[in-house]
C-alpha cells in the first residue's frame, strides 16, 4: 500500500475496502469456474500436457467430435462408456477447459452405450448401440447451431441391434454401422441415409459382405462393419473397414453402392468380429490407406496379433500391403519389458478421424494413434514403409474405486480411448479413468515430419 494510501481517513480506508471486495466478488462471479487441475503422474515424450477436464466427475469419455464456431469459439462434444448420455466442453481457450454440460439419455437397459458422435457443421449424430431387446432408437439427429444447447431433430428406428461408428461428411447422405432389414445378425451393415431433410431420416441404400444377407451361405468368419465410412472429396468413392476387409467402394450413386476392390486383412492378423478390420483412414492425395485392428482380448496370447499398417491404394481395384507399424516400447523405467505383459488391452484403437470436418486437423506426414494400454501414440509416416514411433504419452494410473465407475472398457490399469485434433494443433485425447487431456507436440505443430 502506498504511502498516501495510509494516510488517508480509517472511514475512507473502510469505504475503499468495501468497494474493491465487492468489485472482487462482481469479477470472480463473471469469471468462467476455474480449469480442473491436471493430474499428476502421466509420461511423456514429444508431447506436451496443456490442459484437462474430469467431465464434471464423469470420466469414460469414448468418441470426441469438434466444432469451431463463425464468433471463433471452439467446442468438443463426447460421447461416454459409462454414463448413458454427451458431453459439451468448451476448449476455446485448451489450457483451461470449460465445462458446458451433460446431456442425459434415457433407456430402459443399462447395456445401452451412447459412446459414438459424429459431426458435419450444424449436425450432430449420435449412436445408440442397444440390445436387441431394448426399445431404443438407432440414432439420434441434432442441430448443434447453437453449439451449447443441442436440440433434437429426429431419431431413427432402424432394426434391433443399434449402431455403432457412423458418418456424416455433410450433404444430403449419412452412413451408419447397423442392421438391416432382410440382413443376418452377423455383424453390422453400411446402412446410407438420406437426411436432406434431419428431420425425417429415410435409409435409401445397405451394402454388405457376402454371407450377411439371409438366404446366403454362412462363411467361415463372420463379417461385420465397424465403421466408419470415409468419403472422397469428389463423393464418388468411399474407403472403409469392413471384417475381414479393408473394402473401396463406387459411390457416384449412393443409393446403389459397389465394390471396387478389397485387401483381405484377417486372416492371419486379429480376428474379433466387426473389431478385426476397425479402423481405415484414406489419405487422398497420397494414395495410401491406414488401417488398423481394436485389440479385443487383454495381453497378446489369446488373438492373433493386432496389427496396424499402411496400404498402397493407386489402383483401388487392387490395394496392396506396404507395412505393419511396430509394436509400441514402454519407458526404460517401465516394469515390464512389454505392454503384452500390462494388464487391459494392448494394440491400436483409434486415430483422428473425421477428416470432412472443417475443424480437425487434416492428417499429414503425422499420427497420433490411442494404443489402449499403451497411451496414445506419435508415428511418423513421412516414409509409409517404415512407419516410426516418435512420442508418447501415458496418463497416470487411477484406483479403481478413486474412479467410482466401471462399466464394459473398465480394467484395472488405465487405458486410452480416443483421439481427435483441431486445426489449431491441439491434440485431445481421452482415457478411461480420469477425463479428456489437451495436448500440444511441440516437434510437430502443423502435424508434418519436421
Amino acid at each position: 500500500m502506498t504511502p498516501h494510501v495510509l494516510s488517508q481517513s480509517i472511514r475512507t480506508s473502510r469505504k475503499l475496502i468495501l468497494a474493491a471486495g465487492v468489485a472482487s466478488a462482481a469479477m470472480l462471479l463473471s469469471l468462467p469456474a476455474r480449469a480442473d487441475e491436471i493430474p499428476a503422474g502421466g509420461k511423456s515424450s514429444n508431447l506436451e500436457v496443456v490442459g484437462f477436464t474430469g467431465l464434471n466427475g464423469r470420466p469414460g469419455a469414448f468418441k470426441l467430435a469438434l466444432k469451431h464456431t463463425k464468433n471463433d469459439k471452439w467446442y468438443l462434444y463426447a460421447g461416454h462408456s459409462f454414463d448413458q448420455g454427451w458431453s459439451i466442453i468448451d476448449v476455446t481457450d485448451p489450457a483451461n477447459p470449460r465445462y458446458v454440460k451433460f446431456i442425459p439419455y434415457k433407456s430402459e437397459s443399462k447395456n445401452v452405450l451412447t459412446a459414438q458422435v459424429t459431426i458435419h457443421d450444424d449436425i450432430m449424430i449420435t449412436a445408440v448401440d442397444k440390445e436387441s431387446k431394448s426399445n431404443d432408437p438407432t440414432l439420434l439427429i441434432w442441430d448443434i447451431s447453437d453449439p451449447e444447447n443441442p436440440k433434437q431433430l429426429s431419431q431413427w428406428k432402424g432394426v434391433e441391434g443399434g449402431s455403432h461408428r457412423n458418418s456424416y461428411p455433410g450433404g444430403k447422405y449419412a452412413y451408419i454401422s447397423a442392421f438391416a432389414e432382410g440382413y443376418q445378425s452377423r455383424g453390422h451393415e453400411i446402412v446410407i441415409l438420406d437426411i436432406s431433410n434431419p428431420a425425417e431420416p429415410k435409409q435409401v441404400a445397405v451394402w454388405a459382405q457376402p454371407g450377411q444377407k439371409k438366404g446366403e451361405p454362412k462363411p467361415e468368419l463372420d463379417p461385420g462393419f465397424h465403421g466408419p465410412v470415409n468419403v472422397s472429396p469428389d463423393g464418388k468413392m468411399a474407403v472403409t473397414g469392413f471384417t475381414p476387409d479393408v473394402v473401396n467402394l463406387d459411390i457416384s450413386d449412393p443409393t446403389n453402392p459397389k465394390l471396387i476392390g478389397r485387401l483381405t486383412m484377417t486372416p492371419p492378423f486379429m480376428y474379433g468380429g466387426n473389431q478385426s478390420v476397425h479402423t481405415a483412414l484414406p489419405f487422398w492425395d497420397r494414395k495410401i490407406i491406414f488401417a488398423s485392428s481394436e485389440a479385443k482380448q487383454w495381453g497378446c496370447d489369446k488373438d492373433p496379433m493386432n496389427w496396424a499398417a499402411l496400404i498402397d491404394n493407386k489402383d483401388p481395384k487392387k490395394p496392396r500391403l506396404m507395412s505393419v507399424f511396430p509394436s509400441p516400447k514402454p519407458p526404460a523405467d517401465a516394469p515390464y519389458k512389454s505392454f503384452c505383459y500390462k494388464e487391459g488391452r494392448f494394440g491400436p484403437h483409434n486415430t483422428v478421424m473425421e477428416q470432412h470436418n472443417s475443424a480437425v486437423h487434416p492428417t499429414t506426414d503425422i499420427m497420433y494413434i490411442t494404443w489402449f494400454n499403451a497411451g496414445l501414440r506419435v508415428w511418423d509416416i513421412s516414409d509409409p514403409y517404415t512407419p516410426t514411433d516418435v512420442g508418447y504419452f501415458l496418463p497416470p494410473e487411477r484406483d479403481d474405486s478413486e474412479a467410482a465407475h466401471g462399466g464394459p472398457h473398465s480394467a484395472p490399469t488405465n487405458w486410452m480411448e480416443d483421439v481427435t485434433q483441431d486445426t489449431r494443433g491441439y491434440i485431445y485425447a481421452d482415457d478411461d479413468k480420469w477425463g479428456i487431456w489437451i495436448l500440444r507436440d511441440p516437434k510437430h505443430p502443423d502435424g508434418k515430419h519436421s
